[in-house]
């Protein structure tokens, strides 16, 4: 085949596709942009090489929809699927907690987004690509107020949704199981507690002949689910353990709504120096998107330090310890998604510094400079953290966070002597 006119119709058809696209911003809690997305991305299989058609889009960002560069990403998921050699299950699993409006409709409320609905939508289009795969959605209630667990299982039960289950942190910490480690209720839970109970508990659900994968997920809308096969190509085909769907890849889309770009390079930045050489090649440890083979899950579910909003950090430690080639990124499109958000409402940032600091301590070993970052993060106070992300300096907030694995020019002095001026 002549290579331009393969080329050629690939632009053809991409041209065509972005024709049909829905007009005006894109919207992820929007039926028909779910259907157009989904759509789209089975025609684009069936007719293109997905990775082609990614190829033509990404150049040229701003000048296709959204929904085109999702489509795209979906499109190649859906690749994945349909090569399936084995039957293949994929447990999701996602944390609950205030999260009763959300459950709405946008109609019924502002911050509506129908989100269990859409999720099982999302996992029922990616599972007709192949009948060896099989997949389960189970929320995990972190001790909602509002009783968002009973509101999806009650949602779930009166539309049928067979695919669906609960778990309770709570009932964990009745019964005492390990997963809870040292918790003594809920509160103490910052999402970490939740999500760890739940992949420990499908986890365990292991069948003979049967790829198990288990991926987690947050509860709103930003990471289209369609993408799972992304994270499972790497598990299934190359023998990584983990995989994270990353934000800050070439290939990565990313529309972000809020302002914490700053913030998040010098939290990066910090907890790379706290960590150095560990997780070297992981830049976005906190996007809630990211699978685990089970069996691998099983393996590093125990004396855990962290069950709040850094355990991921942990998981990774843990996972790079027991195979320093373990660890896989898959570029995603992610669309941020911040009404009512739980996490940045609780601003964990200083939180997490600090757990790290602990893990710092516990798996690695002794080094002076990482040391001296330990021992700054543990010094600080709120106050303290909101002056450095005011004045976060230049070396930080102009370079890009992939290179901060060997950028070291700002030192804990150079940050004391920030909060000495501010």
């Amino acid at each position: 085949m002549d290579p331009s006119s393969n080329s050629s119709d690939t632009e053809s058809l991409v041209e065509s596709l972005a024709r049909e696209a829905p007009s005006g911003a894109f919207n992820h809690a929007d039926p028909g942009h779910q259907e157009f997305v989904q759509e789209t991305a089975a025609r684009i299989h069936e007719e293109a090489d997905p990775d082609l058609i990614e190829r033509t889009l990404l150049p040229r960002r701003e000048d296709f929809p959204l929904a085109m560069h999702l489509a795209a990403k979906l499109a190649k998921s859906r690749q994945v699927i349909t090569r399936l050699e084995r039957p293949t299950k994929l447990s999701v699993v996602f944390a609950v907690y205030k999260e009763n409006h959300r459950l709405l409709t946008p109609e019924e409320h502002p911050a509506g987004e129908d989100f269990l609905r859409r999720k099982v939508a999302q996992l029922e289009w990616l599972a007709t690509a192949s009948p060896k795969l099989s997949w389960e959605l189970v929320a995990v209630d972190d001790g909602c107020p509002e009783g968002s667990g009973q509101l999806i299982e009650d949602l779930a039960q009166s539309e049928n949704l067979s695919h669906v289950r609960v778990l309770r942190l709570a009932d964990a910490l009745r019964e005492k199981l390990p997963i809870a480690g040292n918790l003594r209720s809920t509160d103490e839970s910052r999402k970490g507690g939740s999500i760890l109970y739940g992949l420990w508990e499908t986890s365990q659900k292991q069948e003979a002949g049967v790829d198990h994968v288990v991926l987690f997920t947050d509860a709103d809308l930003s990471t289209h689910l369609g993408q799972a096969g992304l994270l499972l190509a790497p598990i299934l085909n190359h023998g990584k353990d983990a995989v994270i769907g990353s934000r800050r890849e070439a290939a990565s889309v990313v529309i972000k709504k809020g302002t914490r770009n700053l913030r998040g390079k010098l939290f990066i930045y910090l907890w790379k120096r706290m960590l150095s050489p560990a997780l070297g090649n992981v830049v976005d440890t906190q996007c809630g998107f990211k699978a685990f083979r089970a069996e691998s899950a099983q393996a590093i579910l125990h004396d855990l330090l962290e069950r709040g909003f850094a355990f991921d950090v942990e998981l990774l430690l843990k996972i790079e310890h027991r195979n320093p080639e373990g660890i896989a990124k898959a570029p995603i499109a992610w669309i941020d998604s911040e009404a009512e958000s739980t996490t940045t409402a609780l601003s964990p940032y200083l939180t997490m510094l600090r757990s790290i600091a602990s893990m710092n301590r516990k798996y690695l070993p002794a080094d002076p400079k990482s040391e001296a970052f330990v021992s700054f993060v543990e010094s600080l106070d709120e106050s303290q953290w909101n002056q450095l992300v005011e004045n976060v300096p230049d070396a930080i907030a102009t370079r890009n966070p992939a290179h901060f694995g060997q950028f070291d020019e700002i030192s804990p002095n150079d940050l004391n002597a920030i909060l000495q001026d501010a």
